[in-house]
């Protein structure tokens, strides 16, 4: 090619839109499921989500255990409006220490970049979901 530079630009474009909706469609099947934070990541994921809810956990914690798999869930039933994140605790000490997570697992929710609201302790189901759907 690079005969026609109007073309060139026409092709370069279209490249760019198929990459950005391959992007998309990965970050989208992602949401699916819980998302891993850290230190680096939490700030931006808050700020960027509408409606996010960060497990903090730990892998040797028996309730955080417990709830992982409503947690995997909640995710999967409300993809598109909430985004869960998962916060290990032994590994994110900058969030914890700013949200003062005392005693895991923790569930904090965020809406529109601020906080709003915390949950501790492992519960059933039908108690996180409307503790949580009721800042929606």
């Amino acid at each position: 090619m690079g005969e026609d530079p109007e073309l060139e630009k026409i092709l370069a474009g279209k490249l760019k839109l198929m990459k950005e909706a391959s992007e998309n469609k990965k970050e989208d099947s992602a949401a699916d499921k819980p998302t891993v934070l850290t230190d680096e990541t939490f700030k931006e994921t808050v700020k960027n989500r509408p409606f996010v809810v960060v497990d903090c956990w730990a892998s040797w914690c028996t309730p955080c255990r417990m709830i992982a798999p409503i947690i995997d869930e909640l995710a999967r039933d409300y993809t598109g409006r909430i985004l869960f994140g998962k916060l290990d605790v032994d590994e994110s000490n900058e969030v914890v220490e700013q949200y003062q997570v005392m005693s895991i697992p923790t569930l904090l929710i965020f809406k529109d970049g601020k906080f709003v609201d915390r949950i501790v302790g492992a519960q059933p189901r039908n108690m996180l979901e409307s503790n949580i759907t009721r800042h929606l």
